[in-house]
């Protein structure tokens, strides 16, 4: 019983972790990375579809993305979709090769995605507390109902706070690891 309820919540704080992950790839640092653009949908055949799905996406340089698009009638509606994403990229064309040089952050726009990335991380953090709260409140309910003792709802929780304060460490780590990706020049 009280394993299950450890290694859930386990599994859920893991979920949260890798979200927090996904959200700290699409934040833009110096370099160019195919998955800044992993949010961009593209207009295909009336439905949106991810730009990943019709094109191939790579680093040219540290500052150029190259996006080579498998159909040739696509391509202005690639460069439509990395236009109006609110990501602040101006495409190029040149056949069927479509590249997106990525303007040099300045100390302003490092800060605002300093602050967006802590944003993130306070999220995972409470992400991670409210599944600590559900577990322990399981706890609870088991004692209650008499299906374990008192001792074995304290040690349950002690165990679930231990591996609370490994995963927030962890969102820390992260952090404290795009921050210095942001700030350096």
């Amino acid at each position: 019983m009280i394993n299950e309820i450890k290694s859930d919540a386990e599994t859920r704080m893991g979920k949260s972790l890798e979200s927090l992950q996904h959200a700290f790839a699409k934040i833009r640092t110096g370099r160019a990375h195919p998955s800044l653009l992993e949010g961009v949908k593209v207009n295909y055949y009336g439905s949106d579809t991810p730009l990943s799905q019709v094109a191939n996406i790579s680093a040219e340089d540290a500052r150029t993305l190259a996006i080579r698009v498998w159909e040739r009638n696509l391509v202005p509606d690639v460069e439509r979709a990395i236009l109006t994403s609110d990501l602040g990229l101006n495409p190029s064309t040149a056949g069927e090769v479509i590249r997106v040089p990525l303007p040099p952050l300045t100390e302003e726009t490092r800060k605002g995605y300093t602050r967006q990335a802590r944003q993130e991380a306070e999220g995972a953090r409470v992400a991670i507390r409210n599944i600590r709260r559900d577990a322990i409140g399981d706890l609870k309910d088991l004692e209650k109902e008499k299906e374990i003792s008192e001792d074995d709802e304290r040690r349950g929780a002690d165990e679930i706070q231990k591996i609370t304060d490994r995963f927030i460490a962890d969102v820390e780590k992260l952090l404290a690891e795009k921050e210095k990706d942001l700030m350096a020049i």
